[in-house]
């Protein structure tokens, strides 16, 4: 399975069914689309953990207040991979579109590393549109 698709579902389950945290395999590329959900408030926090091949990228999942007695609602409702292994989507900043009419993010690897649709648009920079989160 794509790794990243992986690390989606997981962080998507994880929020289902009210956990705090989300362990998934380390690598670089998940680290970076990480530190994106963060900044744009869809996590807590990541922090690499272990060593050498039993490396593992633990995710705080952030859920948004809610009223007591009611279940937390979390911050990702959904999240969709665009680019595959097996079918690579390319955009132009001219064709990048909004996601979820303005209540998502998107995120585009370009030549200058990870950023999200809008930084790309605003820094006329296309790439391999990598998934979607809202």
């Amino acid at each position: 399975m794509d790794p990243i698709a992986n690390m989606l579902t997981q962080i998507r389950n994880a929020q289902a069914v009210g956990q705090e945290m989300a362990r998934v395999p380390f690598s670089a590329m998940k680290m970076e689309l990480a530190k994106i959900l963060i900044k744009e408030g869809y996590l807590g926090s990541a922090e690499k953990r272990g060593k050498k091949i039993k490396k593992v990228l633990e995710l705080t999942l952030k859920y948004h207040p809610s009223e007591p007695g009611q279940p937390k609602a979390p911050a990702v409702s959904g999240a969709r991979r665009i680019s595959k292994s097996g079918r690579r989507i390319y955009s132009g900043y001219k064709d990048i579109r909004p996601v979820k009419q303005g209540f998502g993010i998107g995120v585009i690897s370009t030549s200058k590393g990870l950023m999200t649709t809008e930084g790309a648009r605003k820094a006329r920079l296309g790439g391999e549109v990598i998934c979607e989160v809202w």
